[in-house]
């Protein structure tokens, strides 16, 4: 810690208090045993499953972070219906009998499209985002005071869970404005947050950011990694409790890369040497879950790279939360040298994993060509192009997820050019692939050949997803813009007059997906983006939970009843996509796919899944 570092924790009324190196809780001690479970990522119906295996395993405590940009995904549209009802989760918790950490945020990283914040912030072409910008504090100013009054009476001070909340998320990672986490934590307060407030740290950022109103705790793997930050905490002051916030029980995987591994024998070692040290534990991740949609989010170090859909993460629950070896162990580990020494002889049992079904192969039966799907959406005309977030849609947010076309009538052939593509370009010629551009590239040149006048340019950019975690004092996170940014050159000249549009894939545009007239019988379509159509009939009367394998497609993303199971790639490591029962429904099922290369003939209803391609 910095020399002269002293921790202020006066004029705190927390319910815990931090007495000779123990957390106290009622006026007892309390070693917090917690386990991550995001409850954006896992259906709402599988909520209490997940957490009575928490229990099971012998945790009292359940984390989970908020993702502002689930909650906001459109400006000034605050929601917390369905899967996002945070409060029924924490009241659920609360009845299981868990305590709770609550990571609010406003930045959570988490492998989530720009680490939790909304896209339409990057509307502003001003923004610095955690930073004392005034835009950006106006911003998460509006946040807190839509969040947090709906769960500061869940707080253990007033009969709810809450015992302990996060300022942020690993902060000195990326900058050294302390300032900022002040305001972050004097917004908590402002707006009822009473409960201790912790920061958490990885070992880059553990001496740059301290904050005196908060705890600090840290983040790890390794027994190795451990020791080093534990005493960074003891140094700090040799009378606070430890606590290792997120202890990583697995990794996650990026696209065409080798699927991550984390031992059990590995965890066990890592385990033993906490415990030892009798620092409380949060298991970053208990139970995964999935990336659905468009928010899985993207690293960039030496080079950009993508997060699959599967947040699996190797955790102690499977993706479709089932009981792994990890569980089993954890759960003797835990037994023996925390809870036995505590009087506790015996944890319940873990509710049944879930039953899984194999439907089968199911034919697609129709396909809605490039030209018709275009037709879906209404262009916007634009001298130039311009990033997705530039768009002024969507309460002049931009557009958030998914692909942008951009629409040019050519004359003649020569070299394209562009300035940046974020993330990944198809170029077509009158519906035709010719290219494919992306942001990992050197060259952003393409070759077009001599056309006759008029000739259609089609330039789609997927959003591959934004970029959660970057070095320190990057400024990544405020160019996270998609599409094209910069002109499109032929011969050195910009070109202009452009009809751009936005492949939302939200509801408005699946549904005229759906009621297009212009469906044709099934033909598999390549070298070109087309949607495709398929029924899934399922005969029991109660769906159950099942992978879809695209063994035979290239790369795009898949929706049943118009839910965004997430993308697909044949690059792997992922093969399946977790299908939620909840998506299905007895009878039968619409399936959607958008194929952005080469179609398949069929798709497959599984019972196991496949994380990894053999």
């Amino acid at each position: 810690m910095p020399e002269g570092f002293e921790y202020d924790f006066t004029h705190q009324n927390s319910s815990l208090k931090l007495r000779n190196r123990h957390f106290m809780l009622d006026g007892k001690p309390l070693t917090i045993l917690s386990g991550s479970i995001h409850y954006f990522r896992v259906p709402m119906v599988y909520w209490k499953d997940r957490l009575l295996k928490l229990k099971a395993a012998g945790l009292n405590t359940v984390e989970t972070y908020v993702a502002w940009n689930k909650h906001e995904e459109r400006r000034g549209h605050f929601t917390m219906a369905d899967n996002l009802d945070l409060r029924r989760f924490i009241k659920l918790s609360r009845d299981v009998g868990l305590y709770m950490i609550l990571r609010p945020g406003p930045y959570i990283c988490a492998e989530w499209d720009m680490g939790g914040l909304p896209s339409w912030l990057l509307h502003d072409p001003t923004m610095k985002m955690r930073t004392n910008h005034p835009p950006y504090m106006d911003a998460v100013r509006s946040y807190f005071r839509k969040l947090l009054p709906k769960v500061v009476d869940l707080q253990y001070s007033r009969g709810g869970p809450i015992i302990m909340v996060q300022v942020e998320n690993e902060f000195g990672s990326y900058s050294d404005e302390v300032e900022h986490l002040q305001f972050i934590a004097q917004t908590l307060r402002a707006n009822g947050i009473q409960e201790l407030l912790v920061v958490s740290e990885s070992r880059e950022g553990v001496l740059r950011a301290p904050l005196p109103q908060a705890l600090l705790t840290v983040n790890f793997q390794k027994a190795s990694q451990g020791e080093v930050l534990l005493d960074l905490v003891r140094r700090s002051n040799p009378d606070v409790p430890l606590m290792v916030m997120e202890f990583w029980t697995g990794w996650f995987d990026h696209w065409d890369r080798e699927h991550q591994v984390v031992g059990t024998e590995r965890l066990m070692e890592s385990l033993q040497y906490i415990l030892t040290m009798q620092s409380s534990v949060n298991f970053y991740m208990f139970h995964g879950g999935t990336n659905f949609g468009f928010f899985a989010g993207a690293n960039h170090f030496d080079k950009y790279r993508s997060d699959v859909t599967s947040y699996d993460y190797g955790a102690l629950l499977t993706e479709a939360g089932d009981v792994t070896r990890k569980f089993k162990v954890i759960k003797t580990m835990l037994m023996d040298l925390v809870l036995k020494p505590q009087g506790i002889h015996s944890l319940p049992d873990p509710p049944p994993d879930v039953m899984k079904a194999a439907y089968g192969d199911v034919a697609m039966d129709f396909f809605l060509s490039w030209a018709n799907l275009l037709r879906t959406v209404e262009p916007i005309r634009s001298k130039s192009v311009v990033a997705m977030e530039m768009l002024d849609i969507n309460n002049n947010g931009g557009q958030a997820h998914g692909y942008i076309v951009y629409r040019h009538v050519l004359s003649t052939g020569g070299v394209v050019r562009f300035g940046a593509v974020h993330d990944r370009a198809q170029v077509l010629l009158n519906g035709i692939q010719v290219a494919v551009v992306n942001c990992t590239l050197e060259s952003n040149r393409v070759h077009l050949p001599d056309v006759a006048s008029p000739t259609t340019l089609d330039i789609m950019v997927e959003n591959q997803g934004r970029v959660n975690y970057f070095s320190f004092k990057s400024n990544l996170l405020n160019n996270q813009r998609k599409g094209l940014v910069g002109d499109v050159l032929l011969s050195n000249t910009a070109l202009q007059d452009w009809e751009i549009f936005p492949l939302e894939f939200n509801d408005t545009m699946l549904y005229r997906i759906e009621e297009s007239p212009a469906w044709q019988p099934f033909v598999a379509q390549s070298g070109v983006p087309c949607m495709y159509r398929g029924k899934l009939r399922v005969d029991d009367t109660t769906p159950r939970d099942t992978f879809l394998n695209m063994k035979g497609w290239t790369k795009g993303v898949v929706f049943i009843n118009g839910f965004n199971l997430g993308r697909y790639w044949k690059v792997g490591p992922q093969v399946t996509l977790y299908v939620p029962a909840p998506v299905l429904k007895s009878g039968v099922n619409e399936v959607l796919i958008f194929e952005e290369h080469s179609a398949g003939k069929t798709i497959r209803f599984q019972r196991n899944p496949v994380l990894h391609v053999d």
